[in-house]
């Protein structure tokens, strides 16, 4: 059983930087994929960034460049370093981990505001 608790959303200024962070504990080793999703009120939750265990990463179009993912895997920890937010960045952010059977469990979300 996996579980992910995320951490590091709060309030910022547009064009300032957050970083979230995701931990996860319990059956590390069925881990393939850790991504961050979010969701916005009235929106479909949505993938930002994902990295599998070989390090492999992919981002939505609306976070190249900005945003950058990456895997800690001696202190079991995914990242999310985000720069240059922007208003339409806030929303909830979700951590997720998966295999390839599916999900295997989501954190329980933690909310970036990014005041204009």
């Amino acid at each position: 059983q996996v579980r992910l608790v995320e951490s590091g959303g709060g309030l910022v200024q547009a064009g300032g930087s957050l970083r979230l962070s995701c931990i996860f504990f319990g059956g590390i080793w069925s881990i393939n994929t850790v991504g961050w999703y979010r969701q916005a009120p009235g929106k479909q939750r949505a993938l930002v960034a994902a990295i599998t265990s070989g390090g492999a990463t992919n981002y939505a179009d609306s976070v190249k460049g900005r945003f950058t993912i990456s895997r800690d895997n001696a202190k079991n920890t995914v990242n999310l370093e985000m720069n240059s937010l922007k208003s339409e960045d806030t929303a909830v952010y979700f951590c997720n981990a998966a295999n390839s059977g599916g999900d295997i469990g989501w954190g329980q979300g933690t909310q970036v505001t990014v005041s204009s």
